[in-house]
């Protein structure tokens, strides 16, 4: 099931998520980054999240983290846990996404991703995104999809 994020119930496993899946990939990040950490409650306040768990109260097996800016739907965090890849979280939380976005008369959907994180590349370029530009002093790439109004 997708529900919205319950920071008291859902916040401990999708920092773990983080730290174990997202962290290891980014150039600019490191595990040890307590500063980045820290301010993840922040940043989630910024935004939407939605977490995909098994039932209403057990925990996230995957979460997607967005924010509108403007006509943009900005694509800030995904991940899904390993045990849980394959079974279309992720499709499910970006279709939430961009539903959401279109409701808010986003135009685009724009998504960054590390250049060594294959899978989610290809996922992304399944879904309609296309790479646009490459950033080499991030080691990352960047990806934008056109959404039709509703």
């Amino acid at each position: 099931m997708i529900r919205l994020y319950e920071p008291r119930f859902d916040q401990a496993e999708v920092v773990r998520l983080i730290r174990s899946e997202l962290i290891p990939l980014s150039h600019t990040v490191h595990q040890h980054d307590a500063q980045t950490i820290r301010e993840l409650p922040k940043r989630f306040r910024r935004g939407v999240t939605y977490v995909a768990s098994l039932s209403k109260k057990s925990p996230p097996v995957s979460f997607i983290h967005f924010e509108v800016m403007g006509e943009v739907l900005y694509l800030d965090m995904m991940v899904t846990h390993p045990e849980h890849r394959n079974r279309q979280w992720g499709r499910k939380l970006i279709a939430h996404s961009e539903a959401y976005g279109r409701k808010q008369h986003c135009k685009v959907a724009r998504l960054f991703v590390d250049q060594v994180n294959d899978k989610a590349h290809q996922l992304y370029n399944k879904l309609g995104y296309n790479t646009v530009h490459y950033y080499p002093e991030l080691r990352c790439y960047e990806l934008l999809k056109p959404l039709a109004p509703l």
